[in-house]
């Protein structure tokens, strides 16, 4: 995918960001990694001392999502056109696919920072944050 020409092969090391309790007050942190191969983002997180990965791999039209926490088996997702970012995409879960999971890719353009950040949305729209990634450069 283009949006990630620029950032192909760079790696990035930060704070994870995981929101868990109703009211989306109190964050879980961990410590986290991006990397960027192609036009696959891999990344690292943990929670309660147990390490997670996930995986967006972006097609030209489409992607696909996994994570060892959230979503162990890969969820097609689409791309959402003229969104800001590096990339936002969407994608469907729960028995009737009516929940769904919103995540982007956003370079800071004011610092060498990269942000991940997965929204999830309920069956009627409501939006919550779930997970914020804020990564420095590293190599």
């Amino acid at each position: 995918m283009d949006t990630l020409t620029a950032l192909d092969g760079t790696r990035w090391s930060g704070s994870a960001e995981l929101w868990l309790d109703p009211l989306g007050n109190d964050a879980q942190l961990s410590a986290c990694t991006i990397t960027i191969d192609g036009s696959t983002v891999n990344y690292t997180w943990s929670y309660e001392g147990n390490p997670q990965t996930g995986r967006i791999v972006l097609g030209a039209d489409d992607a696909q999502f996994s994570d060892t926490w959230h979503q162990p088996e890969p969820m097609a997702c689409r791309h959402l056109p003229d969104t800001p970012g590096q990339f936002q995409v969407k994608g469907a879960y729960g028995p009737d696919g009516d929940w769904g999971w919103r995540i982007g890719l956003f370079q800071r353009p004011t610092s060498d920072e990269l942000v991940l950040q997965m929204t999830n949305i309920t069956s009627w729209g409501e939006e919550a944050r779930a997970v914020r990634m804020v990564c420095i450069l590293v190599g």
